[in-house]
């Protein structure tokens, strides 16, 4: 599979529409763009597709319905919870921050993701 890599507009457009909140992270993710809080990824990029994870299932329904919205990941396995926020709403960034800050609260209220022990090396 191949990963499609954002335009610089996209990660830009991706930065300004991130909160500036306590425990928020943008980190980068396969040559995509994601961000997180408390370790646990509340939107990303995939390609110039902007996603964001939503845990309440009225959230979820409320945003399928929005016609433009897609699907988030790679079309053979879509990342379950997520999904792509209108292309179109490039021009109304203030749509689509709000389901950015909606995200970013249902996933700030679950427990901080613990970091995955690394493996011991192998001597050569």
């Amino acid at each position: 599979m191949q990963i499609p890599r954002p335009s610089e507009d996209s990660k830009d457009f991706f930065r300004s529409i991130i909160p500036a909140a306590p425990g928020v992270e943008v980190k980068p993710m396969f040559g995509n763009l994601g961000a997180f809080v408390n370790g646990n990824m509340f939107a990303g990029l995939f390609g110039d597709d902007l996603g964001v994870r939503l845990i309440d299932d009225a959230s979820l329904n409320a945003l399928r319905s929005v016609p433009g919205t897609d699907p988030f990941g790679p079309a053979e396995r879509p990342m379950g919870g997520y999904l792509a926020l209108p292309a179109d709403w490039r021009d109304e960034p203030e749509r689509a921050a709000e389901w950015v800050s909606a995200a970013l609260e249902q996933v700030g209220a679950l427990p901080p993701k613990k970091p995955k022990a690394r493996a011991p090396r192998k001597k050569a």
